[in-house]
């Protein structure tokens, strides 16, 4: 298995997992929590089919890469991107980020730059400051991620029992959309992750990325549903679009937060549009897509 080596904790590498797969145009896809890569195989195999270079790879704590016991911020998960990014030499890419991982995107592109990045892609993203503020209204009450933080130290695996349901809207899509085995699934993914990474990972939620996106200079793709109930449309995409001068706008009609999965053909053919058109121009005014479920 390919991994590469982003640092040290005492006598032991940390290694990041990672999959290189198909040609073309590289496009790096970076999961949510608490995920791993293997959870884009819905948009790897199309973007595959359709001629692109395909690279995921599992954050630190997660998935089958290392899980040390420190370096869960934002600035150090930018910084094994970067390490990816040079490691595999890669040009002329496309950074694509699910929930958590539209963090790494933002944050990437605000202290490295767009230097050899074509384009950049927010679904379901945590940016732009999911913390309520007095200088950010439109936020979370800080008690929701304490009290989630209480939930995975009492008891981990209750916890994302719990959280997988709203991450797929269970009691609206299960049987139509999602599967209770694809629930498992996700399920025995997390539960597999580093107890210090879940706990640790919460914080890292409401990482103020104003600074980062207005710094964003490519043309950007923001996806969200407008039934997320894990990271709310009103907090976050629709606010992301407004900042990313030229971003375009698309809202996955009763999509849960998880629409890499429960709505992938949407998704994928938004995705895949954009990657091919010239995306010169965009417009935050949002622009639907997706059925009734």
């Amino acid at each position: 298995m390919p991994y590469i080596t982003v640092g040290r904790e005492n006598s032991g590498n940390i290694n990041l997992y990672y999959e290189d797969h198909g040609a073309g145009q590289p496009v790096v896809l970076i999961h949510g929590y608490p995920l791993s890569g293997a959870s884009w195989e819905r948009q790897t195999a199309a973007l595959i089919a359709t001629g692109y270079r395909v690279i995921t790879y599992d954050r630190r704590g997660f998935g089958k890469s290392s899980q040390p016991a420190a370096g869960y911020n934002y600035n150090t998960f930018a910084q094994d991107l970067r390490e990816v990014v040079t490691q595999l030499e890669l040009r002329d890419f496309v950074l694509a980020g699910f929930s958590m991982g539209g963090g790494e995107v933002a944050r990437y592109l605000g202290v490295y730059g767009s230097t050899e990045v074509s384009k950049a892609v927010f679904i379901s993203a945590v940016p732009p400051y999911l913390l309520k503020a007095a200088d950010n209204p439109e936020g979370v009450d800080g008690t929701v991620f304490g009290a989630i933080q209480k939930e995975i130290v009492a008891d981990r695996y209750g916890f994302f029992a719990s959280f997988f349901k709203n991450f797929y809207n269970a009691d609206l899509l299960l049987g139509k959309r999602v599967s209770e085995q694809t629930i498992q699934a996700s399920w025995n993914v997390a539960a597999g992750a580093s107890a210090t990474a879940c706990l640790a990972c919460v914080a890292t939620w409401h990482e103020d990325f104003r600074g980062d996106l207005a710094r964003i200079d490519v043309p950007t793709l923001v996806l969200h549903g407008d039934a997320d109930r894990i990271v709310p449309l009103e907090a976050s995409g629709l606010r992301t679009a407004k900042l990313i001068k030229g971003a375009h706008l698309v809202v996955v009609k009763d999509g849960p937060h998880c629409i890499t999965w429960t709505h992938a053909d949407e998704v994928n053919r938004e995705l895949i549009n954009f990657l091919g058109g010239d995306s010169g121009t965009g417009s935050a005014v949002p622009s639907k897509t997706g059925t009734t479920a």
